[in-house]
């Protein structure tokens, strides 16, 4: 399994109320159930108009699979090569 961020252009997104968060989340959950063990949502961030979301999957077609369940976009999907924070530096 693989660390995969994901680009998900939706505009509007950050001005959902926090019941439609919740049903978004629903939606999402109900595809990953199809899919697992597969893919596994880890967290997303909601910016203008867009998500970031961080998966663990198998491989690219998953997330693609889990986009169409979804209907939620998947518009650049990359593989996380290596991570690196502030512990690097010691």
């Amino acid at each position: 399994m693989k660390k995969y961020l994901i680009e998900r252009h939706v505009p509007g997104i950050h001005k959902l109320t926090p019941e439609e968060y919740k049903g978004a989340a629903e939606v999402s959950n109900a595809a990953l159930a199809k899919l697992a063990p597969r893919i596994q949502w880890v967290e997303s961030y909601v910016t203008e108009d867009k998500t970031l979301c961080v998966y663990i999957a198998e491989d690219e077609a998953v997330i693609t699979e889990h986009s169409k369940l979804s209907g939620f976009p998947a518009n650049v999907i990359t593989a996380v090569g290596r991570k690196i924070d502030p512990i690097t530096a010691v």
